[in-house]
């Protein structure tokens, strides 16, 4: 009878949690919509495809919501599910750490121009953070209903081979890389970085950090005591953010729409390397949970 309890009540608690993701989120659609619709009427859509294509990743995190939240989202098909999981996991519940940090030291830090009205920079913080906090609580619950064999129990003797730890020296070079350039190092750099920069260096630093722990964890040198759900989770966070992010900024870097703070070869050559690093930690994941459910 408690165990009964104990489920409803994850399970009351995953469908909250994707009720408020959905809704936060629509708040960031809603600024979209707002933004875009005033460039086509005042005839300055120079960003209008960027913000079209952010019109369509934030449908896809309300629709993510409401799956958590609904009964027939433990119906949607895996190829579906666990894609938009990871890159939502990947883009906000990643960037947990850099809010923290940045909310304590944005006292300290100097007042940018103005260059949207107050309310509409609301909606877009109010949206980030719900949502972020929100797929904290709901996308774990969601995924251990999903597939327990990834959440249950310790490592043990069920992990990944060690085909995939060649990565490993790719993702510390990403991680001391990013860990120089936050701490004020400026080789690579057009520029040196201003505080808020910094920061999201050092959060990109611990991704890569926490996607290669979770692999040698997973791996055969790992240690078999470790609760599964660590590496798992640490491991899809992470990887999901190095793929995404790394993806987003590749992507408007080649088409020319962004203008990073390192030198134009070496942001090619670094988005590209956490993009390939980030698929293939998913993918040990993948193997480590597949050898787990075999084992059962």
């Amino acid at each position: 009878m408690r165990v009964h309890i104990e489920v409803r009540t994850l399970v009351l608690l995953r469908r909250a949690a994707g009720f408020v993701a959905a809704v936060a989120m629509s708040l960031y659609l809603m600024v979209k919509l707002v933004w875009i619709a005033a460039e086509v009427w005042q005839g300055t859509a120079h960003w209008v495809l960027l913000n079209a294509i952010t019109v369509v990743m934030a449908l896809a995190g309300v629709a993510l919501g409401l799956a958590l939240a609904q009964a027939w989202g433990t119906r949607l098909p895996d190829w579906l599910v666990l894609p938009i999981g990871w890159v939502a996991g990947g883009l906000l519940v990643s960037m947990i750490p850099y809010m923290i940090a940045a909310g304590l030291v944005a006292p300290s830090a100097p007042e940018p121009a103005a260059a949207t009205p107050a309310w509409e920079n609301v909606l877009i913080g109010v949206g980030f953070a719900g949502m972020a906090v929100a797929l904290v609580v709901g996308l774990p619950l969601f995924l251990r209903e999903r597939w327990p064999h990834a959440f249950a129990g310790r490592v043990g003797r069920e992990r990944a081979d060690g085909r995939f730890l060649w990565v490993l020296p790719p993702l510390g070079v990403l991680t001391a890389t990013w860990i120089s350039w936050a701490a004020g190092s400026t080789y690579g750099l057009l520029t040196a970085s201003d505080t808020q920069v910094r920061l999201l260096m050092a959060n990109s630093a611990l991704c890569a950090a926490g996607a290669g722990w979770s692999l040698w964890a997973l791996g055969p040198w790992g240690g078999g005591r470790t609760p599964v759900w660590l590496p798992m989770a640490v491991g899809f966070v992470a990887s999901g953010s190095l793929f995404s992010w790394g993806a987003w900024r590749l992507a408007w870097l080649v088409a020319g729409m962004y203008q990073p703070v390192e030198l134009r070869g070496v942001a090619v050559v670094e988005h590209g390397v956490a993009v390939g690093a980030g698929l293939v930690v998913l993918l040990a994941l993948t193997r480590a949970y597949r050898r787990r459910s075999a084992g059962r």
